[in-house]
């Protein structure tokens, strides 16, 4: 007799198919908007004009 656990899942591998598509597809904007902060927080801030009659 085999063992229930270790027999294939059609249902659970689709799951699981779908699962890492899922994942993988999500994977693409979140890097990009990783790269967006990292740049924004690696470039100096802009330089500020003084204010006039401030002195």
């Amino acid at each position: 007799m085999a063992i229930p656990w270790t027999k294939k899942n059609p249902f659970l591998s689709l799951w699981l198919s779908a699962a890492n598509a899922w994942a993988g597809a999500a994977r693409g904007p979140m890097t990009a908007a990783v790269k967006r902060q990292m740049a924004a927080g690696l470039k100096p801030p802009p330089k500020r004009k003084p204010k006039r009659g401030a002195a």
